[in-house]
C-alpha cells in the first residue's frame, strides 16, 4: 500500500523542500525563515510552470524536468548540478524573471504558504459539489493537496478546525481553511488559465476557503486508504 511516514511538526517528506529564487530573496540557508511566496517562481503567477513535469530522487538528489519530450537533470545536492538547472530556468523563464534564478534549500525547511509546517488536505466530495454548482469538471489537482479524503459531506472539513483528525498511525490536528490564490485559476494539465475559482467560491459561498491546513501531532505513516476519524479536543469521536 503506497504510503509516507511523517513526524510530529514536520511536513509530507520533500514537500516544497525546494524553491526557485526569483530575484534576490533575502533567503539565508544557514537561517532558514519564511518567505512569501512572491519571492520564488510560482504557479500564481508563472502559470507555465503546468507545462512542465518533474521528477526528484530523493536519494542521488537528481531532478528532472520533462517539457515536451525532452529531459533536462541536475543534482541539487552538488552546485554544478544546480547551475544546470538554474541555466535552463533562466531561458525558459526568461520574460519573467527579475534576477537570475536560484535554487535554495535549508535541511528541515519548508517553502510553504505558511510559517508554520502543515500538510494541505482536501474533500473529493466539495470537489464533486463545486463542479456541479460550476457546471464544468475540476481537477482536484488544481488544489494541490497533501492528502486526498472521500466520504466525508462536501465542505463538512471546512467546520473541523479546531478538531483532531486520526488515522491507524497517527494524529493531525486542524489548524485552520485554506484561502485559495489564484494558482487555482491554471489548469494543471495544460498551464491555461481557465477558471477564476477564488472569485466563484465567494460568489457561491461568500468566502475563498477550500481545503484544511493540518499540523502533525504524532509520527506514523500516512497510506492510501487510510480510515479517518474526526475528535474535539477532548478526543471525544464526532
Amino acid at each position: 500500500m503506497a504510503g509516507t511516514d511523517v513526524f510530529a511538526g514536520g511536513t509530507i517528506p520533500g514537500d516544497r523542500a525546494f524553491a526557485i529564487e526569483n530575484g534576490p530573496s533575502g533567503f539565508d540557508p544557514a537561517a532558514p525563515s519564511y518567505l512569501p511566496k512572491i519571492r520564488f517562481l510560482m504557479l500564481m503567477r508563472n502559470e507555465h510552470i503546468a507545462n512542465l513535469s518533474s521528477r526528484f530522487d530523493p536519494q542521488s538528489g537528481i531532478l528532472t524536468i520533462s517539457k515536451g519530450g525532452m529531459d533536462i537533470s541536475g543534482c541539487l545536492l552538488e552546485p554544478d548540478g544546480r547551475k544546470i538547472i538554474e541555466d535552463w530556468i533562466a531561458g525558459e523563464f526568461a520574460g519573467e524573471l527579475r534576477g537570475r534564478p536560484r535554487i535554495l534549500a535549508s535541511q528541515g525547511h519548508s517553502f510553504s504558504d505558511k510559517e508554520q509546517k502543515v500538510l494541505h488536505l482536501i474533500n473529493l466530495a466539495s470537489v464533486r459539489k463545486l463542479e456541479e454548482q460550476l457546471d464544468c469538471p475540476i481537477d482536484p489537482n488544481r488544489f494541490r493537496a497533501n492528502i486526498v479524503i472521500d466520504g466525508a459531506p462536501a465542505f463538512s472539513e471546512l467546520e473541523w478546525v479546531g478538531k483532531s483528525l486520526r488515522l491507524p498511525d497517527i494524529v493531525l490536528s486542524v489548524a485552520d481553511r485554506t484561502q485559495r490564490c489564484a494558482a487555482t485559476n491554471v489548469n494543471p494539465a495544460t498551464g491555461v488559465r481557465d477558471m477564476q475559482l477564488p472569485r466563484q467560491l465567494t460568489g457561491l459561498y461568500g468566502h475563498m476557503d477550500f481545503g484544511i491546513y493540518l499540523h502533525v501531532e504524532s509520527a506514523g505513516r500516512i497510506a492510501t486508504g487510510d480510515t479517518l476519524s474526526i475528535t474535539d479536543g477532548n478526543g471525544l469521536p464526532f
